[in-house]
């Protein structure tokens, strides 16, 4: 019998994607990041790696850069 209670885990956002790029950059884990946006693990590695919303990562250092100066 299927829970009723199931959703589906949350799409991730090109604004999330940075926002997990920096979580990674603060050591975060994946699996933690994946448990804070309620999401597959699976989709956390997909951005890491570049896979999914490419370009976030640059964004993110960009952001890392503009706040040291």
């Amino acid at each position: 019998m299927a829970n009723a209670n199931r959703r589906p885990s949350k799409h991730l956002s090109y604004k999330d994607a940075v926002e997990i790029h920096l979580m990674i950059r603060d050591g975060w884990l994946q699996s933690r990041i994946a448990a804070h946006f309620d999401t597959n693990g699976g989709r956390i590695s997909e951005i890491n790696t570049g896979k999914s919303h490419p370009g976030s990562k640059d964004e993110a250092l960009g952001r890392l850069d503009k706040d040291a100066a």
